[in-house]
């Protein structure tokens, strides 16, 4: 079974103003709503794929209830703890010109409200794939990953982490299945500017020497690169697509590679099918449907097919 963990989840509100003029007033054309949170994005994406999963995490007030109401209609399954007091934040994206966000804080969540999670979590089995991904509330330990891993340590469960800088670092001790850094957070990481999936190979070798059993790296318009754990290089092209926005991009990556090896398919399938999933959702509104991404990837193969000749 497939679990994701969501600590920070949020409403996206997406607006398309006509106009974006500070200390005017602005008109909308058009808004969307949409359940946001990295570990969501996963969980929504194994859903259209009809990958049976369970979201866990945190949520609070008639935001969060709208949330899970959400989720539940479209057949996910949720196990998120309830807080006692405040709301789950709404995020507030115009996607005008230029995209501009503007994220709330979020509520605090007590360490009771931990626990309630941590034992939750516990009920996993020994074959069962966590996915921890997106960011840590202010009023969560840094280190929330490093705990989640380390209650479950030593049960034969595949951990999948999906984070920037130093919450990616902190979890190669635990030796997770896979790690999806981009090429720019890659460069961040080891100080230096990659920018093609040929690029990236030694810092991804060197992830995977430090702890991480499999390392993505998409590089967006170059492609992606997959360092596995035998320390076999896959590299796969992007499919030409119009960008629409590429929120959820990266979570779809990872949907597709957990749903394809959790499927018992090689690493080279699981690489192209998580490209065309993260593809897929770059040219749709929000995370793609599956006609979407089987589209992008019959165009990627065709791509790695003329490559060969």
């Amino acid at each position: 079974m497939i679990y994701t963990v969501t600590l920070n989840p949020a409403i996206d509100y997406v607006m398309h103003p006509l106009t974006l003029d500070m200390g005017f007033t602005n008109r909308s054309s058009s808004e969307e709503i949409h359940c946001g949170g990295n570990g969501i994005n996963v969980s929504t994406l194994l859903n259209e794929l009809g990958v049976i999963n369970v979201a866990f995490g945190i949520v609070g007030g008639f935001t969060g209830e709208y949330l899970v109401s959400r989720l539940q209609e479209k057949g996910i399954s949720c196990n998120f703890v309830k807080l006692d007091r405040g709301n789950t934040r709404i995020n507030v994206k115009m996607n005008g010109i230029v995209m501009t966000i503007v994220n709330g804080m979020g509520p605090k969540i007590p360490l009771k409200k931990v626990d309630e999670l941590l034992g939750r979590i516990d009920g996993l089995a020994p074959g069962d794939t966590l996915v921890l991904t997106g960011s840590i509330p202010k009023s969560l330990p840094e280190d929330m990953y490093n705990i989640i891993m380390k209650t479950l340590e030593g049960r034969g469960i595949r951990f999948v982490v999906d984070a920037p800088g130093s919450l990616l670092m902190e979890s190669l001790d635990r030796e997770p299945f896979l790690i999806k850094p981009n090429n720019h957070e890659v460069g961040r990481i080891f100080g230096t500017n990659p920018e093609t999936p040929e690029e990236c190979i030694p810092y991804a070798k060197e992830l995977h020497e430090r702890g991480a059993q499999n390392v993505i790296v998409s590089c967006g318009g170059y492609g992606s690169l997959l360092y596995d754990e035998f320390g076999n290089v896959h590299t796969v092209p992007t499919a030409k697509i119009r960008l629409v926005n590429a929120t959820g991009a990266g979570d779809s990556m990872v949907a597709g590679f957990v749903a394809k090896t959790d499927a018992g398919e090689d690493y080279e399938t699981a690489l192209r099918f998580a490209s065309a999933c993260g593809s897929a959702t770059a040219a749709s509104k929000g995370i793609a449907k599956r006609s979407t991404i089987m589209r992008v990837l019959a165009a990627q193969e065709k791509i790695i097919e003329s490559m060969k000749k």
